[in-house]
Formats: C-alpha cells, structure tokens, sequence
C-alpha cells in the first residue's frame, strides 16, 4: 500500500487497511478488489470494460486527492499508473501496473514522469528476454496470414483484452477482417465507443456480411482457451487445413501447439523496464508482482537499488 497523508492506497489487489482500491487496468489478475471495494480508483476506460466484461459498477463516486494523478500505461485501453505526491516527505511515488514503452495501435502511448520512488511491474523479469522490434512482428503477421489464407483458414489464439484488438488493427492493413467470438465482440465495441477503429465480422453484432465471409477462406480471432476446440470444430465443418498461430510475449520463453507463434507483446522486457527506471530518474526502486524477487535481484546485479515490495 501507498500512504499518502490519512488515505491508505492499496495496488491492483484488494488490502487490508486500504481506503482506496487502484486497479490499473482491466485484466483478469488486476480487478480483484473490483467487487468488494467501495472506493475504486480506475480510468473511465477501465470502469467501462469492468461493466462490460464482468458486469461490475464502480459502486461509489468520491472525490480523488489532490496529491493523485492517473496517468497512461500504454499497456491496454484505459491502462493507467497512479502518481502520488507526498509533499509532506518530500517525494513522489509512481505505480505502475503492466506496461510498454512500444507504441501501440489500441491505446494511449505511455506517459513516463519524474519519481524519487518507483513501483514497478515484475513481468518479464529475465535478462536474457528482448522483445523484437514491433514493426517486425506485425510484418511476420500479415505476410503469414496472406501465405496461409491461399491454402485454408487461419486461426489465432490470444487474450480477449487488449491482444485481441492490436492483432485485428494488424490484420486489417492488409484488408483482412477477420471473425471475432463473442467475448472479443464485447470487448471490441467498447474500443470503437472510445475511438479506436477496428473492422472485422461477428454472429453477435448483426453483420451483413458475417455469412459471406464464411463462403471462402477466412481469419478468426478467438480466445487462447478454446483454440484449439475451435480448430477441430471449423477442420470438420469446412473439410479444410486450419493454420493455428499465437500472439504473445510468451513466444520468446514457451513452445505452444501450434503452427506458428508470434512474440507480440503489450509488457515490457527487461531492457524496456531499465529504460523506463531511467526516464523516471527514480533513486528508489521496489518490484512488483509475482516475478519481484527475481526482477530485483537481476536490477541490483546493474546497480540500480531495487528490493522486492
């Protein structure tokens, strides 16, 4: 928790002692004081997919302190860190949930500040771990996805959340619009309430041409949980080669079953997080998350003093 005069400031999870709850952003492993708290400290954007996703209010408007700013993550839609500037001690502390300093197509860039301490996010922790550059993973996505859509269907598995809409924002440059389940339609329409373009087909949306695009070969993007379920299930309905891909971060640590994995990722890896350290200029460093012990350690061995929170 962050203290800050009489308010007590827990951090993507509901604490004990806590009088305001901050949720990052709207992932699964953020949100879990989202249904016990009364004092939730989210974006409007992150409020919106709780709605949305989980069928969860923000229970209580109230009055932020002023010693509180919110400011972008560039992780996912409506991600935010939270600025807290301690005056009485002379300091300024910044959390930051997930993040990427690489800019992406379905949220607002990252916003990095000043800060004496910082609270950072323990993700990808490894050392040995750098992400390629994006523009070379986007390329690899639509040249294979043209390659394999001659020949068949095309099938990728990623997150409902945040994966899903960089990849159809992908797709679509080279006029590809591909089919999206229902919980990514859910999610995709409150990308296009907040601006940001995507076009694709969906059952659940009423689309004209949903039926037409079924006629042919197409691209689908599903959840990572019933890829392959739905591989078997178009391979006996179409009678046609289904090409299954991933696109993850993970890529660069995990093998998946699938034809092909892309390493496409909305973290930061190890170089991207001492960048950030550096931007900040922060003296204090504190890692966050269930990688923190090993994030701090390998930020220590470069001289940054860094200890677990």
């Amino acid at each position: 928790m962050i203290q800050i005069n009489d308010h007590f400031i827990s951090l993507d999870k509901r604490e004990k002692g806590s009088d305001i709850d901050f949720i990052s952003h709207a992932h699964s492993d953020h949100i879990s004081a989202a249904k016990s708290s009364k004092r939730i400290l989210a974006s409007r954007v992150t409020n919106e997919l709780l709605r949305e996703m989980r069928d969860i209010e923000n229970q209580q408007e109230y009055e932020i302190p002023k010693e509180i700013r919110l400011i972008n993550a560039g992780h996912i839609l409506g991600s935010k860190q939270i600025v807290v500037n301690d005056e009485k001690n002379g300091r300024k502390v910044v959390y930051t949930g997930d993040y990427q300093l690489q800019k992406s197509r379905s949220c607002e860039a990252i916003e990095i500040e000043e800060a004496d301490t910082l609270i950072v996010d323990s993700t990808y922790y490894q050392k040995d771990v750098e992400f390629d550059e994006r523009n070379d993973v986007e390329d690899s996505i639509r040249y294979w996805t043209d390659l394999k859509l001659h020949d068949g269907i095309v099938l990728f598995g990623t997150y409902a959340l945040g994966k899903a809409q960089e990849l159809i924002s992908i797709l679509n440059e080279n006029g590809v619009f591909p089919i999206v389940s229902k919980k990514i339609s859910k999610v995709n329409g409150v990308y296009k309430r907040n601006g940001i373009k995507l076009d694709y087909t969906s059952a659940y949306e009423g689309n004209d041409d949903y039926q037409m695009v079924l006629r042919g070969n197409f691209v689908a993007v599903v959840e990572n949980s019933i890829l392959n379920t739905m591989a078997a299930a178009l391979s006996e309905l179409y009678n046609k080669r289904i090409y299954t891909a991933v696109a993850t971060g993970f890529a660069k640590m995990m093998t998946f079953n699938t034809d092909v994995q892309f390493p496409l990722s909305d973290h930061a890896d190890f170089r991207q997080c001492m960048d950030y350290i550096n931007e900040t200029g922060a003296r204090k460093v504190l890692t966050y998350g269930p990688n923190r012990l090993a994030l701090a350690e390998n930020l220590v061995e470069k001289g940054y003093d860094a200890m677990p929170y």
